[in-house]
């Protein structure tokens, strides 16, 4: 798996261990259903500021979301 798309599975399990959906990350975040879904599928490329405010949205540091360790 690349990075890339180890980042975006990590994203997707950080949301579903916060009980959120992608509907309901879409709502706090301000992104579409549709752009979260394409994130976690690896089909978008975020710009930093984005992702920083996915991070937010999510309650975790932007470093914690694209820091990836042997289990991600």
């Amino acid at each position: 798996m690349s990075n890339s798309a180890a980042v975006w599975t990590k994203c997707a399990r950080i949301r579903e261990k916060a009980g959120l959906t992608q509907e309901q990350l879409a709502e706090i975040s301000g992104f579409s259903q549709q752009y979260i879904s394409g994130l976690e599928k690896g089909k978008s490329n975020p710009t930093i500021v984005k992702l920083y405010e996915l991070a937010q949205a999510l309650r975790v540091s932007h470093i914690d979301l694209v820091h990836l360790t042997d289990q991600d």
